[in-house]
């Protein structure tokens, strides 16, 4: 028996509109191999109505549990979510775990849910290539909440911050040194802090740091909260998600909103431009006076990899100019 064709983009598109989870999974797997424009084309106009919310922070910190319990709350309270979880990839092999869907197995099997686990593939910055266009997919669905957990993140992975309009870091006790493992990048983009496993001892600490260095940070519009919370047993969950819409409301009764939107969008703009100037460049590599030469120049040191790096991008940008002429 023959397998049957892959679906074509106006079927997903229908499919995706209709909430179909097979639908929404073939469309995810496009966007994952790159096959997406006309998808997104497609369903674009229906996106910008879930509220889009991020869990990042270290490894460790249980992030998948709390973000189960953070979508049973939804849940309870009548929403609908669908989770983006980004797994680490080995950089031997390629491969994934993808565990996320047995670690909410609780869940799994909710019609309100729909979960899907995304390898890196080599990206940094905590997310994969395809999680906006993933969320896009998500959000045109119709899913009331889109929720994306991270990778375990350092200090300088702060790429959810392109994608979620509000973000919940995840810290835990006995992180070693505290202030240095949440300064920085990590402390900048937090909407909400969360005292993971505060049933440990040295919860105390944890939240008194935090509270520190929130009172010698900028003064800003919003002041992230601190909640506490011990996920396996749903204890604070509740306040985590109160906390997450109290700050939605404040975007939304600002300019702070706009501003975020639009920067997402910037972002979004740029990462896609790098990526095709990355393809077209790879692309032509092999020509005569192309990439290949260039990256031979370089290492006898007849050039300098500034020139070369701007002798191909002027030859990049002139020559489509002479084609059309």
């Amino acid at each position: 028996m023959s397998p049957s064709p892959a679906p074509g983009t106006a079927m997903l598109v229908e499919g995706v509109f209709a909430r179909e989870a097979r639908r929404i999974a073939q469309a995810i797997s496009a966007a994952e191999s790159g096959n997406v424009p006309d998808l997104l084309r497609g369903i674009y106009p229906r996106t910008g109505r879930a509220r889009v919310l991020g869990l990042t922070g270290p490894p460790g910190a249980g992030k998948s549990t709390l973000a189960l319990r953070v979508a049973q709350v939804f849940r309870r309270r009548g929403q609908t979510v669908g989770i983006v979880a980004v797994d680490p990839s080995s950089p031997f092999t390629g491969g994934a775990i993808l565990g996320d869907r047995i670690r909410m197995g609780e869940i799994y099997t909710d019609p309100g849910v729909f979960i899907r686990s995304m390898a890196t593939r080599g990206a940094m910055g905590g997310l994969a290539r395809a999680t906006s266009d993933a969320v896009d997919i998500l959000d045109a669905a119709g899913f009331d909440v889109v929720l994306v957990e991270t990778v375990g993140v350092g200090q300088d992975e702060v790429d959810i911050v392109k994608t979620a309009e509000t973000v919940a870091v995840v810290l835990v006790p006995g992180l070693g040194d505290d202030i240095q493992a949440i300064k920085a990048g990590i402390l900048e983009i937090a909407d909400v802090f969360v005292v993971n496993k505060a049933d440990r001892e040295g919860a105390d600490r944890t939240a008194a740091e935090l509270a520190m260095m929130l009172d010698l940070a900028p003064s800003r519009t919003w002041r992230p909260p601190i909640v506490r919370t011990v996920a396996p047993r749903g204890e604070g969950v509740e306040a985590v998600v109160d906390a997450m819409a109290s700050h939605g409301r404040s975007l939304h009764a600002s300019p702070e909103g706009g501003l975020r939107s639009a920067r997402r969008a910037r972002s979004r703009l740029l990462a896609l431009l790098e990526e095709r100037f990355h393809r077209t460049i790879e692309s032509r590599a092999p020509e005569p006076d192309g990439f290949e030469d260039a990256v031979e120049r370089v290492c006898r040191r007849s050039e300098d990899p500034y020139s070369a790096a701007a002798r191909l991008f002027e030859r990049l940008v002139r020559e489509p100019a002479v084609e059309r002429a």
